[in-house]
């Protein structure tokens, strides 16, 4: 029986081999906007002036950070790599860039961030990459447009008399060319964002030019898709929803990443208060992962450089749950065609080990059935204990008076649900 997903997934032009595997990432947002912690895009809803923004960076001083307590943290939830800001729309640094003065290196906190994080991660074993804003609401050749911070000002059409965007444009490759040259081998460049219909899209940051620079510099990198290219990305990105199924472009499915956050905003925010319960969490990773795709989760670092004990708390539920389901995850895709999804349930599949993982949402009364599985299935067990699942056919009483297909296998399940947010039963495909 030929079990390999039939789809034709789109190549591309990096090297995405070992992304589809780990399947889990963190995404780390953090710069200046930690300190007035209310959102990351606090100096644009507020339309803070630029002077009166940079203020922060007189008290940015992250005492208390310590990336290896971060790439610890990271790797202890199950995740295989992270991606972290080096820059925001907000403008700042947080590495000694040559290109500018407003960078964490001449705030209170006197060094280099970036690297260190990157040594830490990766002394764990996990990929980095690196995001990297292309909006610059602070620089002040970057044209005014209506997603910047000073979109409503009266003297805006006067103040972009004084603007270059092309000089900006040299800025933006300018630094692109210091990350990709100076941190080593990057994994991923996660380059945020275009909106050509709200003003700015690859023109008004040379694209073209940009991709050629990116793929000579690091032609293995997971590059994202939001330089308003048509072709030369390699992973899609919805970013706070969920795909119905696996993403496609022009009909053809491709690498995809959901990025999400463990509340309702990306950089640190106190009072935010819509925390994602660890529940949620992990059916969120199942989910992604049973339509084909990556799961890129993201936490907010404090303004002392730490990680909040919310985001900890999940961090630290998800990686209890991925220590003994994590099987179900890493390698693992959509399930080939031929085996339905059972109500309140998930399927991932992986491919090489021929094994099938039915995650339950929901935990039923004692039987699980699975119709059109018969013949198919050699041994089944719940994953987290290695406990026998036993298999039976569907009685002729059942199948009269229920109407319950006579190709069903039906699992017999516990009464008591496990212990765990999540129940695996892990089918072995004969």
């Amino acid at each position: 029986m030929n079990t390999r997903p039939s789809l034709d997934v789109r190549p591309s032009p990096g090297d995405t081999s070992w992304f589809v595997h780990d399947r889990f990432g963190l995404f780390i947002h953090w710069g200046l906007y930690a300190l007035p912690a209310r959102h990351e895009w606090v100096m644009q809803k507020e339309e803070i002036p630029v002077r009166d923004y940079e203020r922060y960076m007189d008290y940015f001083d992250p005492d208390l950070y310590d990336p290896d307590r971060w790439a610890e943290a990271a790797a202890g939830a199950g995740m295989k790599y992270a991606v972290a800001t080096t820059k925001h729309h907000e403008g700042f640094c947080l590495w000694d860039s040559a290109l500018t003065d407003y960078k964490a290196t001449n705030a209170p906190a006197g060094r280099d961030l970036i690297r260190p994080l990157v040594d830490a991660f990766r002394a764990l074993g996990l990929r980095v990459g690196l995001y990297h804003s292309i909006i610059d609401w602070h620089h002040p050749q970057f044209v005014i447009d209506d997603v910047h911070s000073l979109r409503n000002h009266p003297e805006r059409e006067q103040l972009n008399t004084q603007r270059d965007q092309k000089q900006y444009i040299e800025y933006l490759h300018g630094q692109v060319r210091e990350l990709l040259t100076g941190f080593g081998r990057i994994d991923i460049l996660w380059c945020d964002f275009s909106y050509p219909e709200r003003g700015k899209g690859r023109a008004d940051w040379d694209s073209p030019r940009l991709y050629r620079m990116i793929r000579e510099l690091q032609p293995h990198v997971v590059l994202n898709d939001r330089l308003d290219l048509d072709d030369g990305w390699d992973i899609r990105t919805p970013e706070q929803w969920q795909p119905q199924g696996w993403i496609t472009v022009d009909g053809q499915p491709v690498v995809w990443e959901a990025c999400q956050t463990f509340s309702g905003s990306w950089g640190y925010h106190r009072d935010e208060a819509s925390w994602k319960s660890i529940g949620q969490l992990v059916r969120m990773l199942v989910d992604t992962v049973s339509k084909g795709g990556n799961l890129l989760l993201n936490v907010g670092p404090t303004g002392r450089g730490e990680f909040d004990r919310r985001a900890l708390d999940r961090l630290q539920g998800m990686g209890e749950w991925m220590r003994v389901h994590g099987r179900s995850i890493y390698g693992c895709t959509q399930a080939p065609a031929g085996f339905a999804q059972p109500a309140d349930c998930r399927l991932t599949w992986h491919p090489d080990r021929k094994r099938l993982y039915v995650h339950l949402f929901a935990w039923p009364f004692r039987h699980l059935h699975l119709p059109g599985y018969a013949g198919k299935i050699a041994y089944a067990q719940l994953l987290n204990d290695a406990s026998e699942v036993p298999m039976q056919a569907v009685s002729e009483h059942h199948q009269r008076v229920e109407g319950i297909p006579a190709d069903t296998v039906v699992l017999e399940l516990p009464v008591l649900q496990p212990d765990t947010p999540v129940p695996v039963v892990e089918l072995f495909l004969k």
